[in-house]
């Protein structure tokens, strides 16, 4: 019982850990930072992402009112020109908004504080970038994180029970399918659909990292299953399962996701309004 104990614990913190590891190198995680301007060091804070059908309000708190602003923002990958947006102070804060744009659409963005006729750009004006996406239901996204991040955990127990040697690899190896098939490859898909309208955008239909890690996973796992029905020595494969899983799975999250191709849709758009014409 005591070591039954011991392995659980031990699955968790190697869950909690990658699971940590990969949202935080996730090119969707906020970028922090401090900028001196003048007498003041100002923390900022940079999203990534955003969900949903409204604009993305920027906001910098600099508690002073005479400090101002400047956001300028432009479609990623585009030849577009830089749109400048004065910010507005209100309650400590300077903020302006980055328009909605379709799901998978992408924004780049960046911002200059001005003071006393000098300017302070933020990250040497290196440009960041937002992705924007749908809304997912609850009942879609609730359960595609229970169950991915369950299927984690039966990985990384199925794998110490294997380098145990230990008697319950079939069972948690059935457990570990099963977590994955519904996590990843029914409520990921859907999530994925309404997040950024494509169901699967993985292999053999594109490059999506985190689509195609669930597969890799999954057919790891089976490879495993098959192990164990039909092998003499099917401990080596369990393991192998639950060490691909755990290297993927620390590949940062939503790295190589969905993309919008902005120059694709404006041909699409000119080609529709000649055709109305």
């Amino acid at each position: 019982m005591k070591k039954t104990i011991i392995l659980w614990i031990s699955a968790v913190i190697i869950t909690l850990t990658s699971a940590f590891y990969q949202r935080v190198t996730g090119p969707t995680y906020p970028l922090t930072g401090k900028i001196a301007v003048n007498e003041n060091v100002i923390t900022y804070k940079l999203d990534r992402s955003h969900g949903g059908k409204t604009d993305h309000v920027v906001m910098i708190n600099t508690e002073d009112e005479s400090i101002k602003g400047i956001l300028e923002w432009k479609r990623f990958k585009t030849k577009d020109e830089w749109t400048k947006v004065e910010m507005s102070f209100k309650d400590g804060f300077l903020s302006a908004a980055l328009p909605n744009q379709p799901p998978a659409g992408k924004l780049e963005y960046k911002i200059t504080l001005l003071k006393d006729g000098k300017e302070f750009p933020i990250r040497d004006r290196k440009p960041v970038i937002i992705r924007f996406k749908g809304d997912v239901p609850p009942f879609i996204l609730i359960p595609h994180v229970i169950l991915i991040f369950l299927a984690m955990v039966l990985s990384a127990r199925t794998g110490l029970e294997a380098l145990s040697k230990g008697s319950n690899q079939k069972k948690l190896t059935l457990f570990t399918i099963f977590l994955l098939l519904g996590g990843g490859l029914i409520f990921g898909p859907l999530t994925q659909l309404y997040a950024f309208g494509a169901l699967w955008t993985g292999f053999p239909f594109g490059h999506d990292l985190t689509d195609n890690k669930t597969l890799i996973a999954f057919v790891g796992w089976m490879a495993a299953l098959y192990a164990i029905y039909k092998l003499n020595k099917p401990r080596i494969w369990v393991i192998a399962a639950s060490l691909i899983t755990l290297i993927i799975f620390l590949i940062p999250h939503s790295l190589l996701g969905s993309e919008l191709d902005y120059n694709k849709l404006d041909a699409e758009k000119e080609k529709t309004e000649q055709v109305e014409k």
